[in-house]
């Protein structure tokens, strides 16, 4: 067997892709093969290295995508083939996960294997929802049930009637199929059927929902709102503290799908912040960042750098292209700091104090007029300008008309990324709430990408917010409603934006 051969049976956790271990992280960062579950958040999927191979091999109540017997032989087969496997679970793979059989099958295949484990939905959801599954005045035992067992067959594994008095909370999962029977079965064994119980709809994420009512009238509740699995069914004295603690769907933008067009590279931040305040980003960009087609004159640029008064970044993307390109020349990063350096919003200030590098302007406002206006007398001055392949040329004219020389040269090109099918249906049914833009190459690739389909009329349902006017400028030139644009022309300051317009939104909705 090849010394490599290893696999990680892996817990990704309930759903919120943030709460995977930072074992877990690093397992799905350095493998092979990843086979995952249908319920693992595909935010993960994306930790993985180029290359590595996605086996998909979720089961759901409908349908059985690979027998457990032939998951297991997968797993066998992929690790003797000399490979580092990722078996991505979801919640923790030792509870109803089957890792158990998993880890058997592997061992007996003299298979070296680790188990990592994570954070399972049976207290996650609950308290996502706002429910302890203990609480010092209201219970200090719980248990964790299947709900995928047929309460009413006479070899039931359950022991109904310590489950239904014995233990303070109960916790099921994969119950929403046979709650009527569960709940039947808690009051036959003499539960109260006053006991407060609730479900809580895919804990953790965005789209969470939570039902709460009692044993009498939970069924009829849950039946109401169309609850369907993945859910988490809590029956005890601690769902009476939700009211008091429920935290995750009360932030400003929960439950709001938001679609997120920067570049792979460049989404995280705007991602991160979006889910902090309850939302789930989807990740769909509609560029990439790559070098200029001639990199000749970037390099004669950074051979003039003692020439130069000033160097002006207009975005982080610039910093980092200019700082690689020094790297490969083997041009010294401190030649930089014998210019005076401005830089053009919060994001590219942080790119360039990560390489060291101080900051001699930033204007508060980043429109050209302001930008020439704070940045002094350059009258005689020489300024380079590194910038995106399709930047505008308002800024270098208006230093110009200052008395600069100024040299734009090409520091990075943004490329076009195709819209996948699944995007167009969700903007097509109308399941996406908010679409940002961040630059107007993100609205111009969008636009082009939907092939088929009118711009304006693929985002007439959702809320549209722009970081900046150039970039509202662009969308509106493409018939595409904006909704929403940012007085600070930040990330930062488009997310506050949209936090102020949903609310005055919800406010609207309410008269």
């Amino acid at each position: 067997m090849c010394s490599k051969a290893l696999v990680y049976l892996v817990g990704a956790g309930p759903g919120d892709p943030g709460l995977i271990t930072v074992k877990g992280l690093a397992c799905l960062q350095k493998a092979d093969v990843i086979v995952h579950d249908r319920l693992v958040n595909p935010g993960l999927l994306r930790q993985a290295p180029r290359g590595c191979e996605m086996i998909d091999v979720g089961k759901s109540p409908q349908r059985h995508t690979l027998p457990q017997e032939t998951i297991n032989a997968l797993l066998v087969e992929k690790a003797l083939a000399g490979k580092v496997v990722v078996r991505l679970k979801g919640g923790d793979p030792f509870l109803f996960g089957r890792g158990g059989e998993e880890a058997e099958a592997l061992a007996e295949a003299g298979v070296p294997f680790e188990v990592v484990p994570g954070v399972t939905s049976a207290i996650a959801a609950p308290a996502y929802a706002g429910i302890p599954v203990t609480h010092r005045d209201r219970t200090s035992t719980f248990a964790v049930l299947t709900g995928h067992e047929d309460p009413t067959k006479a070899d039931s594994g359950l022991d109904w009637q310590k489950l239904a008095t014995g233990v303070g909370t109960l916790v099921c999962l994969m119950g929403v199929g046979n709650l009527p029977q569960i709940v039947a079965k808690l009051i036959e064994h003499g539960r109260d059927p006053q006991t407060p119980v609730a479900i809580v709809q895919q804990g953790t994420e965005a789209r969470q929902r939570t039902v709460t009512g009692t044993l009498t009238d939970i069924v009829e509740k849950a039946q109401a709102a169309d609850i369907k699995p993945p859910a988490v069914t809590i029956v005890g004295e601690v769902v009476r503290l939700r009211e008091k603690l429920r935290w995750f769907d009360t932030k400003p933008l929960f439950g709001k799908r938001v679609l997120v067009t920067r570049s792979r590279e460049q989404a995280s931040a705007l991602s991160e912040r979006l889910r902090e305040l309850g939302a789930e980003p989807l990740e769909y960009p509609t560029i990439e960042i790559a070098p200029p087609k001639d990199i000749a004159p970037l390099h004669e640029a950074i051979a003039r750098l003692p020439t130069y008064d000033w160097l002006i970044f207009t975005s982080a993307n610039g910093v980092r292209a200019l700082v690689d390109r020094m790297t490969e020349t083997g041009t010294d990063i401190q030649a930089l700091g014998r210019l005076k350096v401005a830089a053009i919003g919060p994001p590219t200030a942080q790119a360039l104090a990560g390489y060291g590098l101080r900051v001699d302007y930033m204007p508060e406002v980043y429109t050209t007029e302001e930008i020439a206006a704070g940045i002094g007398d350059v009258a005689g001055q020489r300024i380079l300008l590194p910038r995106a392949a399709r930047a505008p040329k308002q800024l270098a004219q208006a230093l110009r008309n200052k008395g600069a020389t100024v040299d734009e040269v090409i520091a990075y090109r943004t490329l076009a990324v195709g819209a996948p099918a699944e995007l167009k249906a969700l903007l097509e049914n109308g399941q996406i709430d908010i679409v940002t833009f961040t630059s107007s190459s993100t609205v111009q690739n969008l636009a082009a990408s939907l092939r088929g389909l009118d711009p304006g009329k693929a985002l007439e349902h959702p809320l549209v917010a722009c970081i900046g006017p150039v970039t509202a400028k662009t969308a509106e030139r493409l018939s595409i409603r904006v909704d929403v644009v940012a007085s600070e022309h930040t990330i930062a300051g488009l997310v506050e934006a949209i936090v102020t317009a949903v609310a005055e939104r919800g406010r609207d909705d309410e008269r």
